[in-house]
This record gives C-alpha cells, sequence and structure tokens, in this order.
C-alpha cells in the first residue's frame, strides 16, 4: 500500500472526500498518512488530526525562494516514506526541484474543465467568477498530473457540470465540488496508486 500525502491550504474538503474515500474502502491502493498545510490556521488540519492523520504545517518563511522552500518539503516527505503526492487547495506552486524528486507521482484537482480557466493565479473562487463573466454553460473539474506548468500536466479525469441562470461564485463553487472535485479526486487517487503499485 503506498503512502500518500495529501498538501492542503485552507478548509480541507478535498481531503475530507479522500479520507472518506479510504475509510469506505473506495481508496484502498493507498493510505493517507501524512497531511501537509502551507497555512497554520488552515481547517484542514482539524480534519486531518480528526482522523488520526500525522499533520505539518510548513510555512513559506518571509524571503525564502521557492527551491528553498520545495527541499524543505522534499525532506518532510522523504522523511515520511511518501510514494505519491495530493495537492487539494495547496495554495503554493511546487518548485521544478520537487516535480523532478515526484515525477509522475503528484496529482492535483482544479475547478475548471482545463484548459479553460486555470494557471497561475486561477484558484478558489476567481475561477468560479471568470466562468461566470465568461458566460459559460457548462464548467467543472479536472485531475491531472503536475509538473512545471500551473495546471499544465496531463489530464487523467476531467468531470464537467452544468451553470445554472442565477449562479453566484460561490453556488457554482459548491456545485462543482459536490459534483465533480468529490468524485473525481478520490477516484483518480486510488486508480493511479494502483497503477504505482503495480509497476513496483
Amino acid at each position: 500500500m503506498l503512502r500518500i500525502a495529501v498538501l492542503v491550504s485552507g478548509g480541507g474538503t478535498n481531503l475530507q472526500a479522500l479520507l472518506d474515500a479510504e475509510k469506505n474502502g473506495d481508496l484502498r491502493s493507498g493510505r493517507i498518512t501524512l497531511v501537509v498545510s502551507s497555512k497554520e490556521e488552515a481547517y484542514a488540519l482539524q480534519r486531518a488530526q480528526s482522523a488520526g492523520v500525522k499533520t505539518a504545517v510548513l510555512v513559506k518563511r518571509r524571503g525564502e525562494s521557492s527551491p528553498e522552500y520545495g527541499q524543505r518539503l522534499i525532506s518532510l516527505l522523504r522523511s515520511s516514506g511518501i510514494d505519491l503526492i495530493v495537492l487539494a487547495g495547496f495554495l503554493l506552486i511546487l518548485d521544478a526541484c520537487v516535480i523532478r524528486v515526484y515525477g509522475d507521482r503528484i496529482l492535483n484537482v482544479h475547478p475548471s474543465l482545463i484548459p479553460a480557466f486555470c494557471g497561475e493565479g486561477f484558484y478558489g473562487l476567481k475561477v468560479h467568477a471568470t466562468a461566470l463573466e465568461r458566460g459559460v454553460k457548462v464548467t467543472g473539474a479536472t485531475v491531472h498530473l503536475v509538473n512545471e506548468i500551473p495546471d499544465g500536466g496531463r489530464i487523467l479525469a476531467q468531470k464537467a457540470v452544468e451553470v445554472l441562470e442565477h449562479d453566484t461564485p460561490e453556488t457554482l463553487q459548491k456545485r462543482v465540488m459536490e459534483q465533480a472535485e468529490w468524485i473525481l479526486l478520490p477516484r483518480e487517487t486510488e486508480k493511479w496508486a494502483r497503477k504505482l503499485m503495480l509497476e513496483v
């Protein structure tokens, strides 16, 4: 069984979906053994602690470069024997040094149908607000591998969600989470973990 680290920065709703999937047996090829937050106050840490999962806070220090932060992250992940990383609302862009060490072992969920409304600066409500401003009728979520380009890695799965006439960024965000992110991320994490296990 692979050791999975989930990287978070906020409320941890996608983390909760992963924890629930593990509890009910839908995520069985890997075990979440570490949750790393870039913010001390992230509620995701409480979710992890409630599930008995080890937590760590890794705040980017004032003046710290991206490679320096990346090396600290690598040290933490290696010391915990991590095999697979899942980004679940992690707001820092991973440095290339992390991607080199964990190539094809980092998954991310993004709240749009990539290549729409993605890339650096597109996260949280901004994604949904932009989708509404552009007048799209369908949005959704994407699970993809992480490379050096923000949201530029190979797409593993997408799920479409209808945009309703009176949607706000908040209502659209909630629907995309419920109908796409919380379904896709656990499913694709299990599939990728199983694939990696078979390759060992």
